[in-house]
């Protein structure tokens, strides 16, 4: 029976090490928390699981709370007009329903289900040195902690990295009492409020420790009015905050928020980093070799909300690569190998997000903007969050989006 380690107990780590698990690889899983201590913890982040990355875990048995988690049927894109209005408002509709769980939720559970099991869960902050001794003793290590001193193991991409510093100012509330979508409310969808030149909102529905919840997520231009989250410690004033740049800005969705309150004294968090492609092998100081699992690898801006899909497709992809090698060498070879196929996938996600990262050229706007009067650009754009790889076809090259548009317009005047 092949030993495999896997440090860090994220969205990557956990599916991969349960996966491996079912197919009866000894598997020793290190935590620097314990579930109970995730579970009683902050919030770490926001997260949207769209239908492929949901099916990953439906093929592991693990979509343990699928029944209590808001259904997303739908995405919305509100661009903020210099009145204050909106200039652009329309929702598109998944052809699979999303869900939002709070990973406070789910890590903990995946971790307690590890452990029943019957998995080596080792409470335990890992070192480089600690890695140096473990590589000796198992077939195969994996790096998913994307903190601390381990990520320092895997050298950044220049190369497919073009930004060497944080893009925007991050700031998330999870809120009880948010009010419906008058334009749709008779199903959930999240809703992208684009502010030109400030930032952006995001409001999605979850299911965290309390029920049903909202998430508040400002994304805020570096040196602009968003980005004023750094310095507040006190989560009332956190939540205050995020509701008068609401008013200012958003105030379509302000208006639905005029009643929340925080889940717990946990539900905020504000932050920054700069988004970054890393090299998937990790040398040791003893000569051995680590190779980098979700985030560690890839770390992209949530502003596409596909940082909890590419940890799932990554472990997905991981956990093939692992099965079809059977008993040879996990050497630098095959690492880069099973990166590279990981790859072929995720760079969609990278162009992406960092093209949303940048001010949008003329054919984005109208491609946006064509969505309130052509659902199935609306439809099309909603579902590239499921499969990015779309985005080449009609996205990124203004005469492939001039067509599409054509097209689309031909077909419902006919």
């Amino acid at each position: 029976m092949r030993k495999i380690l896997i440090v860090g107990a994220g969205q990557s780590g956990l599916q991969l090490a349960l996966g491996l698990q079912t197919h009866g690889y000894e598997v020793t899983l290190m935590s620097n928390r314990t579930a109970d201590e995730i579970r009683s913890g902050r919030v770490m982040s926001t997260q949207c699981m769209f239908h492929t990355a949901l099916e990953h875990e439906r093929e592991l048995q693990l979509d343990f709370w699928e029944s209590q988690a808001p259904r997303i049927e739908g995405l919305g894109v509100s661009v903020a007009g210099p009145d204050s209005g909106r200039a652009v408002d329309w929702v598109g509709r998944l052809d699979g329903f999303a869900q939002s769980v709070d990973q406070r939720v789910k890590m903990a559970g995946w971790m307690e289900t590890f452990a029943q099991r019957g998995g080596q869960l080792v409470i335990h902050g890992a070192a480089v040195s600690d890695l140096d001794y473990f590589s000796r003793t198992y077939d195969l290590v994996l790096v998913s902690a994307g903190k601390g001193e381990l990520v320092s193991m895997f050298g950044r991409d220049a190369s497919r990295s073009p930004y060497d510093a944080p893009q925007r100012a991050l700031a998330v509330a999870y809120v009880h009492g948010m009010g419906p979508r008058p334009e749709h409310p008779d199903f959930d969808a999240v809703r992208c409020n684009l502010v030109p030149g400030v930032g952006e909102l995001f409001v999605m529905p979850t299911l965290t420790l309390s029920g049903r919840a909202d998430i508040l997520f400002w994304e805020g231009v570096p040196g602009g009015p968003l980005d004023v989250f750094r310095g507040i410690k006190d989560p009332s004033e956190h939540l205050a905050t995020t509701l008068e740049l609401m008013e200012r800005f958003t105030p379509w969705e302000y208006a639905r928020a005029t009643k929340v309150e925080l889940t717990d004294a946990n539900g905020t968090l504000a932050g920054r980093y700069a988004p970054t492609v890393r090299n998937p092998v990790g040398r040791l100081p003893g000569g051995g070799l680590a190779l980098g699992v979700g985030d560690v690898v890839v770390a992209n801006d949530p502003i596409t909300g596909q940082g909890s899909n590419t940890a799932s497709k990554c472990a997905h992809s991981y956990l093939h690569s692992i099965l079809e090698h059977g008993d040879r060498e996990f050497d630098a070879a095959w690492m880069r190998a099973t990166f590279d196929r990981h790859w072929e996938k995720t760079q969609h996600v990278v162009k992406w997000t960092n093209a949303m990262l940048a001010p949008p050229p003329e054919h984005v706007l109208n491609l946006i903007g064509a969505g309130g009067q052509l659902q199935p650009v609306a439809d099309r754009f909603a579902n590239a969050f499921n499969d990015p790889a779309d985005l080449d076809h009609f996205f990124f090259e203004p005469d492939r989006t001039n067509a599409y548009l054509a097209e689309v317009t031909a077909a419902a005047q006919a």
